[in-house]
C-alpha cells in the first residue's frame, strides 16, 4: 500500500512546490513572498522527509531538521528586517 501512497505524495507536494515558487516570484507584496518563502521551505522539507521515507535512510532526516531550522532563521530574519529595518540590533 505505501508503494503507491509515497509516489503520489511526492508528486503532489512537488505540485505545491511549483505553486509556492510562483507565490515567490509572483506575489503582489513582499509579505506573499516571504510567507511563499516560509511554506515553500515547509513543502520543501516534506519532499525531502518522503524521499527519506521512500530510499529508508535515516540520514536524509537529519538535513531535513537542519533546512527547517535555517528556514525558520531565515523566515524571522526577513520579518525582522521588514518591521525594523535592520536584523543586527
Amino acid at each position: 500500500m505505501t508503494e503507491a501512497i509515497l509516489p503520489v505524495a511526492l508528486a503532489l507536494f512537488s505540485v505545491s512546490l511549483l505553486l509556492n515558487l510562483y507565490r515567490v516570484l509572483r506575489g503582489p507584496d513582499i509579505i506573499d513572498r516571504i510567507l511563499g518563502l516560509d511554506t515553500l521551505n515547509v513543502n520543501a522539507i516534506a519532499v525531502i522527509v518522503l524521499g527519506g521515507i521512500y530510499m529508508n535512510s535515516s540520514l536524509i532526516f537529519e538535513a531535513a531538521l537542519l533546512i527547517a531550522l535555517m528556514g525558520f532563521v531565515g523566515t524571522v530574519a526577513m520579518t525582522k528586517y521588514l518591521v525594523r529595518g535592520d536584523v543586527i540590533e
